[in-house]
């Protein structure tokens, strides 16, 4: 009585093979799951050049009643390694000078503040300014001694001065004040008093956004 063979060695071999690759396939997606859970969480993207951040500013407090059009408009770029800030105002008396300055508080007593340029007015009561420096969500000084000491502090907002004290209180935005208010705001510490300002964004100022 003959007896046959049943080719063992080949499906054994085979039966090898598929078990082999299971477990090349179970190690894979367990190293990936693995290299998953332990990877750092994703950092929200830096800005690139060309990202911009846009805004308006507002008069100040009895500015509006004096020049019911004043205004401006400012424009962040970011650039590479900094920002480039374009400032323009509207509605303001003709021929005139101000102040911009990148300050703490957007309104009285402002905090520190760091003078950024003069904006000059033209005949139209238009005009425009553009400075190039960090204006950012790191913007800030610091002074840890010295004359003065005080630690790292922010500054988001921003407020343009009239550099000569006579011209608001020549034309009635100065209400029951007898003479000019005169102001540091300026680059002789000899200004007027603050027509604009960031005020509408009532907690951390536009700066923070960018």
């Amino acid at each position: 009585m003959s007896h046959v063979q049943t080719p063992r060695k080949p499906l054994l071999g085979k039966a090898a093979i598929g078990l082999s690759t299971l477990a090349l396939a179970g190690s894979a997606a367990l190293s990936i799951g693995l290299a998953s859970a332990g990877a750092a969480p994703t950092r929200p993207a830096a800005p690139t050049k060309g990202d911009s951040f846009s805004f308006r500013l507002v008069p100040s407090p009895g500015v509006h009643t004096c020049l019911p059009h004043a205004g401006g408009n400012v424009r962040i770029a970011h650039t590479g390694i900094n920002e480039t800030m374009t400032v323009s105002v509207h509605g303001m008396p003709p021929n005139e000078g101000f102040d911009l300055f990148v300050i703490q508080q957007p309104l009285k007593p402002f905090g520190v503040s760091w003078y950024q340029t003069d904006v000059h007015v033209g005949s139209s009561g238009t005009g425009s300014a553009t400075v190039r420096g960090v204006f950012s969500h790191e913007t800030f000084s610091v002074s840890p001694g010295g004359t003065t000491t005080f630690k790292p502090t922010h500054q988001f907002h921003l407020g343009l001065w009239w550099n000569n004290p006579a011209t608001p209180f020549n034309i009635g935005c100065e209400p029951g004040a007898t003479s000019p208010i005169v102001t540091p705001f300026n680059g002789e510490q000899h200004a007027g008093i603050q027509a604009l300002n960031t005020s509408q964004f009532t907690r951390k100022g536009p700066l923070a956004r960018v």
